[in-house]
């Protein structure tokens, strides 16, 4: 004996999500682009009120090799931490490149700590020279060309000297 079909609603196809080439949140945006380097895709992060991204990084093609792997939160949110970091290291290494310090031992065996800060500027950089005690209280401060050349023996002997004001010709 033959069954009887039931008048069923006919099945809904599950609708696709909308393919994300863009993100934001947090300040920041989270582009797909064609790759400048090669063919391809490339994931630009750039932070809210900036004209440049400050990352651009390959990103993985989708099934067809064709088109990008749609963006979703979990890779905005990798990406975005990625981009942070990137700033921190980056402002490390600026930071680095204008400091240089010591750390050198008076007569009666207590740590100072010598630093020598250049302060960039495009029209007028100035240096800063400063020595702390262990307890961080700074013991002088002074302000210097930005040439100066602090080294662990000029650092020796300033301490040595009492911290005077260097003479810098």
């Amino acid at each position: 004996m033959a069954r009887k079909k039931k008048n069923l609603p006919p099945k809904k196809k599950k609708e696709k999500p909308p393919v994300v080439w863009e993100w934001s949140g947090d300040g920041w945006t989270a582009r797909i682009i064609d790759h400048p380097d090669d063919e391809g895709w490339a994931l630009s992060m750039t932070r809210d009120g900036d004209d440049e991204p400050v990352q651009i990084v390959p990103w993985v093609m989708g099934r067809n090799k064709k088109d990008p792997k749609p963006l979703n939160e979990h890779d905005f949110r990798t990406q975005l931490k990625a981009a942070k970091d990137f700033l921190i290291r980056r402002e490390n290494q600026r930071r680095a490149a204008f400091r240089k310090s010591f750390t050198v031992y008076t007569a009666n065996d207590e740590p100072i700590s010598v630093v020598f800060d250049v302060i960039p500027d495009e029209f007028e950089p100035e240096g800063v020279l400063t020595a702390t005690d262990a307890m961080g209280d700074e013991l002088a401060r002074h302000t210097l060309p930005p040439g100066f050349k602090l080294t662990r023996t000029w650092a020796k002997a300033w301490v040595a000297d009492g911290l005077p004001r260097p003479q810098v010709g």
